[in-house]
């Protein structure tokens, strides 16, 4: 007698259960949000942490936030530091840093795995080290390690048979291989006074994807390089290792200088491919004068600082730079200014809001570079 089973197939639905977290682990989430927030300041971020556990019950009478700070000390996160004035204090260390980093990058670019080649391809065969699968007659001036020989011994048995067996040249194939072009990148960070007007945050988003997209480059990218600049009144060159501490100053927005500084530091670069991401939330406002004073209009689109801009556009269009901008306001006559920008340049440009703005960074960085979208 046989029994009959029956087996049903279908969807389980239960209460979401978040991940298992330690306290420790669960706090120090927080943490890096808040460090990132208050640009590196412990204190800050530490007082924010407080509030919100007593808000929001984060920690337990077994583990409170003092205990916490403790386990930052023991795990080489946080360090004592005295200041020029001999006062102590506690401050990040370069783990932290990194761990912030790694965090934006999860953030940003989590659904992407990483690469330990981390070269990018381009669209032609040729001479490289990604196998394609493609087989092709061998040519006089082919590497012989590039030879496969399982295909080449198959054509001689086809050809001559295995009886009297013989390989000569018209035997052998090559596999195609794609090669695999190194990027020279330098990102641009506009830290004028408007990144955090009319109490918006802006800011701290752009730290983010700055930090992510130096994050994936050096663990993804190897070979690439990555410079970074802010720019304000003027611009300056900064390290991957102080992003987490960059604030918005009193200024306007330069980003004539911004340009200048960045394909200056591209032309010490000997790679052949080269490219410039600009984040920018506003018009530029602000030239440097050849007698070192400072020409300003915050009020609109000045003629002259804006044919400036154009210049530097074309300027490295010839230098073979293209330049992606990501426009984070939606005035249309700044968007306008942004069309113009990129049409001399022969660019990019993604008018966006915040939320996007890392996932669009890296399409335009995985994807092809080189494709020009006419403004």
């Amino acid at each position: 007698m046989t029994k009959n089973i029956s087996r049903k197939k279908g969807f389980v639905f239960k209460t979401y259960e978040a991940p298992n977290q330690s306290p420790f682990e669960k706090l120090f989430d927080v943490f890096k949000e808040l460090i990132t927030h208050t640009s590196g300041d412990f204190d800050e971020a530490i007082d924010w942490l407080r509030e919100l556990d007593k808000e929001y019950k984060l920690t337990t009478p077994e583990y409170t936030v003092d205990d916490f700070i403790e386990d930052l000390k023991k795990k080489g996160y946080i360090r004592e530091e005295i200041d020029p004035d001999g006062n102590g204090g506690l401050a990040i260390t370069a783990k932290t840093e990194r761990a912030i980093r790694q965090q934006a990058l999860d953030q940003i670019f989590g659904s992407i795995k990483r690469s330990g080649q981390g070269n990018h391809k381009s669209k032609s065969p040729g001479i490289g080290d990604e196998h394609t699968g493609d087989f092709r007659n061998y040519q006089f001036g082919d590497a012989l390690d590039k030879v496969s020989m399982t295909e080449s011994l198959k054509n001689a048995q086809i050809n001559n048979g295995i009886g009297n067996f013989r390989i000569s040249e018209d035997d052998l194939v090559v596999e195609e291989t794609l090669h695999k072009s190194q990027m020279s990148t330098v990102l641009m960070i506009d830290i004028s006074h408007s990144m955090i007007l009319y109490g918006e945050d802006r800011i701290t988003p752009a730290k983010k994807v700055a930090m992510a997209l130096a994050e994936l480059i050096t663990t993804r990218y190897p070979k690439d390089t990555l410079d970074i600049l802010v720019f304000g009144n003027d611009a300056w060159q900064i390290e991957i290792k102080d992003l987490p501490y960059l604030k918005v100053g009193p200024y306007h927005t330069n980003t004539v200088a911004g340009l200048q500084l960045a394909m200056d530091l591209l032309r010490r670069k000997r790679n052949t491919n080269k490219q410039i991401f600009m984040i920018t939330d506003g018009k530029p406002s602000c030239l440097r004068l050849p007698d070192g004073q400072y020409y300003k209009n915050s009020n609109g689109l000045d003629k002259h600082i804006v044919n400036k801009c154009y210049a530097m556009a074309q300027q490295a269009r010839r230098l073979h730079i293209p330049i992606t901008t990501f426009m984070i306001a939606q005035d249309s006559y700044l968007m306008q200014f942004v069309r113009e920008f990129t049409y001399a340049n022969q660019g990019k440009a993604f008018y966006t809001g915040l939320k996007g703005l890392g996932e669009m960074i890296f399409e335009d960085y995985e994807t092809n570079r080189k494709k020009r979208i006419r403004g």
